[in-house]
């Protein structure tokens, strides 16, 4: 599936979150990464030019770093650097709690936003602003390492 046709299937108000978030985050990412279609949802990720071992799970897959998706009912934001770095993770909790909307709605790697108006845009650049494709590899590698 395509990303269009992944947002040509989706309700109006969830492509528009989407479409906003993707913006948010080609904007912010730092360092070279592509964009596609990537577990079902789109993904941004690390080309195997770059890191041409891929992900430890399936080789031929290129190394995943964020994706988003449109849930039932929820969007999601998964950042794995945000797994893997308990700073980076911590960061966010905090910075989270200073905007007074709450405490974040998360899994390991996943952010969830079950109400559109009440997604921190400029917060998420920041965060995926923070860590850089370099950082990510020396930071994945590392865990494969552990």
């Amino acid at each position: 599936m395509s990303i269009e046709k992944y947002l040509a299937e989706l309700p109006e108000d969830r492509q528009q979150v989407i479409k906003k978030l993707d913006q948010l985050i080609r904007k912010n990412l730092k360092g070279k990464y592509e964009v596609g279609m990537q577990y079902g949802m789109i993904g941004y990720y690390i080309p195997h030019a770059v890191y041409s071992a891929g992900y430890h799970c399936n080789p031929k897959e290129p190394l995943p770093f964020i994706q988003i998706a449109s849930q039932k009912n929820f969007v999601a934001l998964y950042h794995m650097g945000m797994y893997a770095e308990p700073t980076l993770l911590a960061w966010f909790q905090e910075a989270y709690a200073k905007l007074g909307i709450g405490k974040p709605d998360m899994g390991k790697s996943c952010i969830r936003f079950k109400k559109m108006d009440k997604i921190p845009f400029e917060l998420l650049g920041e965060l995926i602003g923070r860590m850089s494709t370099d950082a990510w590899i020396a930071l994945y590698e590392w865990m494969l390492k552990k």
